[in-house]
């Protein structure tokens, strides 16, 4: 009788399995709780985790998932409507502390690919279109010029970047 107990008792804690021994578990959405702590979330089923996939970044579910879609805070504070059936796993991404690591010297910043900013002003006219002038000129003549991209197309007041199509 008391091995009958003992499954039993395994029986009732497998039915109500706690959140934290599912850490690391993929799972579709519509099979999560309210709050839950997610990340590596797809945003169409089958693709593959896009969202929420950076260093230390977690979502949260919001909404009870109804029969299509569920409600998902972002790390951006933004919420967003996904597919149930999209699948996310359980837990945060590793390493939380990414982001406040210090670089030692300005080879440090090389070694992990970034190149150096060079302001468009402190360049030869050939290269930007604020370059030039003698001395400190502001922006390439004694008049000044508006902000440009080093391909001469405006950057402030609204200019639209995107191709009319992206726009749609």
């Amino acid at each position: 009788m008391n091995n009958q107990s003992l499954i039993e008792n395994m029986k009732r804690e497998l039915l109500h399995l706690d959140i934290n021994s599912q850490i690391g578990s993929c799972m579709p959405l519509g099979a999560m709780r309210i709050g839950t702590i997610i990340h590596n979330i797809e945003v169409n089923p089958g693709q593959g985790g896009k969202l929420v996939r950076a260093a230390g970044t977690s979502a949260k579910i919001l909404k009870e998932p109804n029969s299509k879609y569920c409600i998902i805070r972002l790390p951006s504070g933004a919420e967003k409507k996904i597919d149930s059936k999209c699948r996310a796993t359980v837990g945060v991404v590793s390493n939380p502390s990414h982001g406040t690591r210090k670089l030692r010297k300005a080879g440090h910043s090389r070694w992990l690919g970034r190149r150096p900013v060079v302001r468009g002003v402190a360049m030869n006219p050939i290269d930007h279109p604020h370059g030039g002038g003698e001395g400190r000129s502001k922006s390439s003549g004694s008049f000044g010029r508006v902000s440009q991209t080093p391909w001469g197309k405006p950057t402030k007041c609204g200019y639209k970047t995107a191709s009319p199509k992206r726009r749609k």
